[in-house]
């Protein structure tokens, strides 16, 4: 009776913490979508209050101020890049270094996590000679190749991890039925990390969608702004407008977690199933 009891004692103690730590996520976010239909003039005088009148024109207002209708379809061309390039190479060099088929596995593998360490920042200046040489400047599709290279290390990793978890049995099997290696990758290996794309792919999209020092740098010219260079242009035109501000940050914010609402469980189990071992 009294181990039955110190257990409920400490789930209710568990579910206190976690409540507490997701009062504290979300309610800044309840705030940001409260006032974001309200006018300065109610957010100064108090920002706790229910709306009085409320302000859609602040949605409609933000959309067009921030260019948000040209700053999403660069977002998803710029994220979508980013996301087939990591998976096409990470996938690749990940088999490869599961296997060790390759000379210097291990110092291929430490070189690659010390990569992750290494800031972009160090390469900026001679990445942006590069682009202005080659007219790149302003090109999404460019941008995607650095963002895919700077994710590229944690990806390579996540993906070997992955593929240790593959029984070598499986990959003899298929090579005794005359498997070519890209059949074997693609018809074997491929459809049992799934788990394992679908995680790279939500981390790399979530980093590639919110990235500013990269794409502030290299994309020039309202034309080529993503969502966020959209966003953050607002800061020295309405920054006295907070309602305006607030609706464009529902608006940047909004997407992202009805994305991460629909793939959690799959990225749970993509994270769990790539730890097992590796």
């Amino acid at each position: 009776m009294s181990i039955n009891l110190k257990k409920k004692k400490n789930a209710v103690v568990s579910h206190t913490i976690l409540i507490l730590f997701a009062l504290t996520a979300l309610l800044p976010l309840a705030l940001v979508l409260l006032n974001s239909f309200k006018d300065q003039r109610s957010i100064v005088k108090n920002p706790l209050s229910w709306p009085q009148m409320w302000q859609f024109s602040n949605y409609v207002d933000a959309w067009k101020a921030a260019h948000f209708s040209t700053g999403f379809v660069n977002s998803l061309l710029l994220t979508g890049t980013t996301i087939i390039i990591v998976l096409l190479a990470a996938s690749l060099a990940g088999y490869v270094l599961a296997g060790n088929r390759i000379k210097g596995t291990m110092l291929v593998t430490i070189y690659f996590m010390v990569a992750m360490t290494v800031p972009i920042q160090l390469f900026l200046f001679p990445l942006y000679f590069v682009m202005a040489k080659l007219g790149l400047l302003g090109n999404v599709f460019a941008v995607g190749f650095i963002l895919a290279a700077v994710n590229m290390p944690l990806s390579i990793f996540l993906m070997r991890t992955f593929f240790v978890n593959i029984p070598v049995e499986l990959e003899e099997a298929a090579r005794m039925d005359g498997a070519t290696t890209m059949q074997l990758i693609s018809k074997v290996m491929i459809p049992l990390v799934r788990p394992g794309l679908l995680t790279v792919s939500i981390i790399v999209g979530i980093s590639a969608w919110n990235e500013f020092l990269i794409t502030s740098t290299f994309l020039q010219g309202q034309d080529s702004f993503t969502a966020t260079l959209g966003f953050l242009s607002l800061n020295n035109t309405y920054n006295t407008n907070q309602g305006l501000m607030m609706a464009a940050s529902v608006i940047m914010i909004g997407p992202l977690i009805i994305f991460f609402l629909g793939v959690q469980k799959y990225f749970i189990d993509g994270l769990v199933s790539g730890s097992v071992k590796g």
